[in-house]
């Protein structure tokens, strides 16, 4: 995903939140970065889905439905 707010004092981390927790239909307390912060590259743990629902939805957004 490319975020458009600057990575100052974790701008671009909380955008990517937002956006994630929109995107996926939850709430945004239940998205959180859990690796790579300061990184470009980094690892985002989403709890309130089941593992299955959770990669249909992310397949549905990568317009990669089954």
């Amino acid at each position: 995903m490319r975020i458009a707010a600057p990575p100052e004092r974790g701008r671009a981390n909380r955008a990517l939140l937002t956006l994630l927790a929109e995107k996926l239909g939850v709430k945004e307390a239940e998205v959180e970065v859990v690796a790579g912060p300061a990184s470009r590259d980094k690892i985002v743990r989403v709890t309130g889905l089941g593992r299955e629902e959770l990669e249909a939805r992310l397949r549905s957004l990568a317009g990669r439905e089954p």
